[in-house]
């Protein structure tokens, strides 16, 4: 009865681990999509690293759609964290009467479009198919997105920018200004990684008019 009980538990340790294989032959996959689409980036490293956390999310096959939607999301975490390490500045600040106060709000609200500009990406992005579908809308609702992001993008850097005096203490300023840079690269990321994803989907899936 012992050795019927080992060979049955070996049995079903093989069977599981036959199972596992192609899920994780397909993990390896996406790892290795998300790190050759990475390098068509600014920021490789990073995008490799802000991205193939999700690539065991993966059981199937890691689309072009999928991966510039996961840039998007990421972005958009990044900015909401931002947004809330700098608010909680911003709040401090105006409690003292500090003098950097102003220039702390107005990256502020840099940041906080930012944010409205990548969810409106998000949900606009989510209504594109990777099998084509209804697909005549899709250079309208992929140049809203190249828009939004590229406006994004922008507000980010003038938050940047807007930190070159020194009315703000070295080190809040220096905190601020790597986590807005941060949130720049992913979004730059997020771009790119679109208008590649963009680029494919036209020439695979939108008909030319005779």
């Amino acid at each position: 009865m012992a050795q019927i009980a080992t060979i049955l538990s070996l049995l079903m340790i093989l069977t599981l681990v036959r199972a596992e294989r192609p899920v994780i032959h397909r993990q390896s996959r996406a790892r290795a999509f998300i790190q050759s689409q990475c390098q068509t980036t600014l920021y490789p490293d990073l995008c490799i690293r802000s991205l193939s956390y999700y690539a065991v999310d993966f059981t199937t096959t890691l689309s072009h759609r999928k991966l510039a939607q996961i840039a998007v999301k990421v972005s958009l975490a990044k900015a909401e964290s931002t947004r809330a390490y700098i608010t909680g500045v911003a709040n401090h600040l105006n409690q003292t009467k500090d003098k950097g106060y102003l220039s702390v709000r107005e990256c502020l609200d840099r940041i906080n479009d930012g944010v409205d500009l990548l969810t409106n990406c998000i949900k606009e992005a989510q209504k594109i198919k990777d099998d084509g579908g209804n697909n005549n809308d899709f250079p309208w609702r992929a140049s809203n997105i190249q828009t939004w992001m590229s406006s994004a993008l922008t507000d980010v850097s003038v938050c940047v920018d807007g930190f070159s005096g020194r009315a703000l203490g070295g080190k809040t300023k220096a905190m601020i200004k790597a986590k807005v840079l941060n949130l720049q690269q992913l979004t730059s990321i997020a771009l790119a990684l679109f208008n590649r994803f963009a680029a494919r989907y036209r020439s695979t899936h939108v008909a030319i008019k005779p």
